[in-house]
């Protein structure tokens, strides 16, 4: 595979980068890694896209990775062997979409044995029906490699993108017949009983065992940490504390809680009622392990078929890098052993699944796969 770097965040050099690739007769698609810090002038940045002739898909996150390098700014532009097929999915938080029909109309005739690229605007508050119309459509006949796009702020913006341009509240889907191996990962472990989601709306918890969510949780996240907190200064405590949700067979997803409203709880991806929780807690070298765990996972797994594989891709949660700050240098140094090209995004939620039995959308998890 090609790969190419735009390190400014601008689209003028990004045109170039993709001219570069569409003249290149060994590439058949793009994947764009992006910055949501770039300077994405929507008019200048779409007139770079459009110009591309080649099939193309990508989003924007809050960071992204080069090699070892970790970047603000800048654009990965990966040239890929064979065409995707792309599709764009809209308007993912109405509440009559039908994600089922929407997925059948794109992929009519569903391919197994494959790699689906996905990229979801993380805020929006579809991107969990859309998982599982995934599952419904796709089953478990491929691997899946995406996550969610967007910025820190939390704050909307279009950002995932096609050949057309920018897009809010989408997925882009991008199916390549193309082997490869998932590993995953995140190394957060319990350290709450189980806990009753009583009420619950979408991504926003609002009570624990039938008591506002806010309260319990501070007062059991209090208890382990030792110290205070308020809603004021809620992350810097809170991306040490995750939820966990338990599903059959002992697997723990994820669920990163980002901000306080009013007394209930706004998490990363969405929480079902009736479901049990646990708060977990890791440190340093739980989640450096659990890095490793995934690359170790994906090069195990990995059969091509007699193809060797020839890049490394991981999606990687953002809160991870808050968390490990300026230590994230080893979960990149855990992830990457140098024998292949090694880019990924910092993510708002990982997409992928485990083994061949789950399909979640991830919080603060290290997924890596090979290709």
């Amino acid at each position: 595979m090609h790969i190419l770097l735009e390190s400014q965040g601008r689209a003028d050099p990004l045109a170039e980068v993709l001219r570069k690739l569409e003249e290149d007769p060994a590439v058949a698609g793009i994947m764009l890694l992006g910055c949501s810090d770039n300077d994405n002038a929507p008019g200048t940045l779409r007139t770079a896209l459009t110009a591309t002739g080649k099939p193309l898909f990508g989003g924007l996150f809050p960071q992204i990775m080069h090699g070892r390098q970790r970047l603000s700014r800048g654009t990965v532009a990966v040239g890929l062997p064979m065409a995707p097929r792309v599709a764009l999915i809209d308007q993912l938080s109405r509440p009559q979409r039908d994600l089922d029909a929407a997925l059948i109309s794109a992929f009519p005739e569903p391919a197994a044995g494959g790699t689906l690229f996905v990229f979801v605007d993380a805020i929006s508050c579809g991107a969990g029906a859309l998982v599982e119309a995934l599952y419904n459509h796709f089953g478990l006949e491929n691997n899946y490699l995406g996550g969610g796009c967007g910025t820190l702020s939390f704050t909307p913006l279009p950002c995932v993108l096609d050949r057309s341009g920018l897009h809010r509240d989408s997925a882009v889907l991008a199916m390549l017949d193309l082997p490869s191996s998932i590993g995953v990962a995140h190394g957060w472990q319990p350290i709450s009983e189980p806990l009753k989601v009583t009420g619950a709306e979408g991504n926003v918890i609002h009570s624990l065992d039938w008591r506002p969510a806010w309260p319990v949780y501070r007062e059991l996240v209090r208890l382990h940490a030792k110290h205070d907190f308020s809603a004021e200064n809620f992350f810097q405590t809170a991306k040490s504390y995750p939820f966990g949700i338990t599903r059959l067979g002992g697997e723990i997803v994820v669920r990163d809680p980002v901000k306080v409203m009013g007394e209930s709880l706004v998490c990363v991806g969405e929480i079902p009622s009736r479901a049990f929780v646990r708060i977990l807690h890791g440190d340093r070298s739980t989640l450096l392990a659990a890095a490793s765990q995934a690359r170790q996972t994906s090069d195990y797994a990995y059969d091509g078929g007699g193809k060797d594989p020839t890049i490394r891709l991981a999606m990687d949660c953002i809160s991870r890098a808050l968390f490990l700050e300026a230590d994230f240098w080893r979960e990149m140094a855990a992830i990457d052993d140098g024998l292949l090209p090694f880019v990924g995004a910092l993510t708002i939620g990982e997409i992928a699944n485990y083994g061949q039995d789950y399909l979640e959308f991830y919080n603060k998890t290290a997924v890596v796969g090979v290709l």
